[in-house]
């Protein structure tokens, strides 16, 4: 099968690329290459992926050019070219796979040509996301939890295909199980009073670590220095670190990261939103690392609560964490790693994704 991805401009698709967006498509582009498929790419000229085709629209990713008079013109002219591209090079392929941010410009392309096109929603559900999306009735669009799919109310979606992670990479370890770990964003979003929008809950984990006298280790990528500056980094002291640069970017390497991973005694999931999949819960589980999350979103469904961690009612905030968190020593390491292998792999999400393409080409959905 010869399969085109059409990727995100945001960001370049490479190896070392940790975003979660840029990394399923780096990770499935390679599944589908080691399946026997023939593979290209439509996004960035730095992109790279062994034995896929490059086909740039761009030189370089939307972060690392020079700053524009008018991001918004110069980063929809980009995207409008991409989807103008898809047109211009479907004939090619016998399946597009839509990972562009955002997924909704290249759905007026795939009105316009006869190769079929399967659209991965990435992005949180809004209201106005959901108007959009639904007016694409025929269009084969995936959602990536159950959670995520309930909600868009109007939107119509094939199936749920959940993400997968590299568990080679995420493994179990004989570290010590020393402390907390969160990893998250540090939004530029404000609430309608000014207050930093929270939705990672990176304020939630220390409040933990502070009323505990718990470890906690936080990292992630900072999109607001201002709320790192008033809301984490006058807590940072010998018990509460931050791992690695502050920087916009997650600075930390995947092996930072596992490593972080499979040294922490529970990962924290204290999200104000609703998450719409989360790797980082299948990534700690992977590790052995147990996931202590609010009942948001997917958390319950990438979490078995009691077996390789434990789902917490929002409404019992800081107290619902510590009575997890007293628990935490009751998880088998084994059985966290078992759920991820048996539900969260990269071989699974290939797996899910071919069998996909295989119905769409015959008309089984």
């Amino acid at each position: 099968m010869k399969i085109l991805f059409a990727s995100t401009l945001k960001r370049r698709i490479a190896s070392d690329v940790t975003a979660s967006r840029s990394r399923i498509i780096y990770e499935l582009a390679s599944g589908m290459v080691k399946k026997g498929h023939e593979v290209s790419l439509l996004g960035t000229g730095d992109s790279s992926i062994s034995s896929v085709t490059v086909i740039p629209v761009i030189p370089k990713a939307f972060v690392d050019l020079l700053p524009f008079e008018n991001p918004f013109y110069a980063e929809t002219s980009f995207l409008v070219q991409l989807a103008k591209k898809i047109e211009e090079v479907a004939g090619r392929f016998d399946m597009i796979h839509n990972h562009t941010y955002p997924e909704v410009i290249n759905l007026l392309a795939s009105e316009k040509i006869d190769t079929p096109m399967v659209t991965t929603i990435h992005a949180q559900a809004t209201e106005e996301f959901d108007d959009v999306l639904s007016l694409f009735k025929d269009s084969n669009l995936i959602s990536i939890s159950k959670a995520h799919r309930n909600n868009f109310k109007k939107t119509t979606f094939r199936k749920v295909i959940y993400n997968g992670v590299d568990t080679d990479l995420y493994a179990i370890s004989n570290q010590k199980r020393e402390y907390l770990l969160w990893i998250g964003r540090l939004s530029k979003a404000k609430n309608k009073d000014g207050t930093f929008m929270d939705p990672k809950g990176i304020k939630w984990a220390i409040q933990l670590a502070r009323e505990t006298g718990e470890k906690l280790i936080l990292s992630g990528n900072v999109e607001d220095m201002e709320f790192y500056e008033k809301e984490v980094k006058p807590f940072l002291n010998d018990k509460i670190e931050w791992a690695g640069p502050v920087s916009s970017e997650q600075a930390l390497k995947k092996e930072e990261v596992a490593n972080l991973m499979q040294g922490a005694k529970a990962f924290l999931m204290t999200i104000n939103w609703d998450e719409p999949f989360g790797l980082v819960m299948a990534e700690a589980q992977s590790s052995g690392t147990p996931v202590i999350g609010f009942n948001r979103g997917s958390v319950p469904e990438l979490i078995v609560d009691g077996k390789t961690g434990f789902v917490v009612d929002p409404k019992e905030g800081v107290e619902g964490l510590k009575n997890a968190l007293s628990k935490i020593n009751s998880i088998n390491y084994e059985d966290c790693r078992k759920h991820v292998l048996q539900n969260f792999s990269l071989e699974k999400m290939v797996e899910n994704y071919g069998n996909l393409y295989n119905e769409v080409l015959t008309h089984q959905i």
